[in-house]
């Protein structure tokens, strides 16, 4: 109710030269200013103000289009943290979400010529655009990872095998032997947590693929079948993006994005292994 009370007094009329003008607030002004001469006029505005703003806000059509307002904002909010983690991307990365994005809008061409009802071409605009976001949010999650292992495997292997040869050659005392071994256990646990990076990598790639022969799919589907239908995208992904730590410092953003694609419908299936792709 807070929300619709603040945009009830904001409100305001477009004037052609003028821009829009909020007249409740000059309205206030107004009685605030004659109060000063004759304080009756405080309580008159006081009374008419209130019974303003409830009647206001309690309207229907003033709170659908508050709704609308709120909700054009939010989207383009999100749009814009969209677009930073697109622009974030490596070129060839980049690159590859346009391909795609192509791709998806041949498939709602096509049901646009085929004059699609509304709500086929909205609910597959929905589901083309859940599909892009997926794709965006693995791009994000490689190149994280990708990064983070640039170098450090063979670092960590080196360093390994110079430890093993001080330890083989055995003129190290006791100590020295406990300290150095203690840390090839670590550094062998590190080698082993970069290589289970590099096979998140190939998985990755992996649902990269399957997504964009998915979306290829879908456009000869509409193309050589030639009549509208719903499309639907089931993906068990190969990879397991859950936790945050695959996104970096875009986690949040990615966070935010998850929310808002959720709260448009259900969300696509992201699981580890299995891989199912059907339209």
């Amino acid at each position: 109710m807070l929300r619709y009370l603040k945009a009830a007094f904001f409100v305001g009329v477009d004037v052609p030269a003028l821009g829009r003008i909020p007249v409740n607030v000059l309205a206030v002004g107004a009685f605030v200013v004659f109060g000063c001469v004759q304080p009756a006029f405080w309580f008159l505005g006081l009374g008419l103000e209130t019974a303003f703003l409830f009647a206001l806000a309690s309207n229907d059509r003033f709170r659908k289009v508050v709704d609308a307002q709120d909700l054009q904002i939010t989207e383009t909010d999100m749009e814009a943290k969209r677009q930073t983690l697109v622009n974030e991307l490596p070129a060839d990365s980049q690159r590859r979400l346009a391909a795609l994005t192509r791709q998806c809008d041949k498939v709602l061409g096509v049901y646009r010529n085929l004059q699609a009802e509304d709500f086929v071409v909205g609910t597959n605009q929905e589901a083309l655009r859940r599909l892009q976001w997926l794709y965006l949010k693995l791009l994000v999650g490689r190149c994280h990872l990708a990064a983070s292992n640039e170098g450090a495997d063979q670092d960590l292997t080196k360093k390994i095998a110079e430890l093993e040869s001080d330890l083989q050659a055995g003129e190290v005392t006791e100590a020295l032997r406990e300290s150095k071994t203690a840390t090839l256990n670590i550094l062998k646990k590190r080698l082993a947590n970069l290589r289970r990076k590099d096979i998140t990598l190939q998985e990755i790639d992996s649902d990269l693929t399957r997504i964009e022969n998915q979306v290829d799919l879908i456009l000869e589907n509409a193309t050589i079948q030639g009549k509208p239908q719903t499309i639907s995208t089931d993906i068990d992904l190969a990879s397991d993006l859950v936790g945050g730590a695959a996104f970096g410092d875009s986690e949040p953003a990615i966070a935010d994005l998850d929310q808002a694609f959720g709260q448009s419908s259900a969300p696509v299936a992201a699981k580890t292994p299995a891989s199912k792709l059907k339209q």
